[in-house]
């Protein structure tokens, strides 16, 4: 296993772990507002945040050097996922960057399009490598 598929699956764990939290807090009807759960929140938006900043890159160096074929194929769905990380990462940044972050905005962000996206792409992919 390349070393950017190891970088690869943890990114992709850290990232399915925050969704899962992010689940778990939008259906406690949180306000936000001095919540017990506030750090949490911040700590797996951060975690979500610096999973998809690398995602794309460690996918596209272990495509380039376990040579998968169809390489144009691949290379295809690398600008796919790409443009899909990027635009969850932005979401993410932005609910992260709120002062109050109530359990609406989270399943608000748990429900927008570019974060199921990604997360799809995702699970496609990890199929696809094993």
């Amino acid at each position: 296993m390349s070393d950017a598929l190891t970088d690869l699956r943890g990114r992709i764990s850290d990232l399915e772990e925050s969704y899962e939290f992010f689940l778990a807090y939008a259906a406690q009807g949180v306000s936000g507002d001095g919540a017990a759960k506030a750090g949490q929140i911040r700590d797996f938006l951060g975690k979500a945040e610096a999973a998809l900043s690398g995602m794309a890159e460690d996918l596209r160096a272990h495509v380039e050097v376990a040579s998968l074929e169809p390489a144009d194929v691949w290379h295809e769905m690398l600008g796919v996922f790409e443009r899909d990380a990027s635009a969850a990462g932005a979401v993410v940044s932005l609910v992260a960057a709120q002062a109050s972050i109530p359990s609406q905005l989270i399943d608000n962000l748990n429900a927008n399009i570019h974060v199921r996206a990604t997360l799809t792409d995702l699970f496609l992919l990890d199929d696809l490598l094993g």
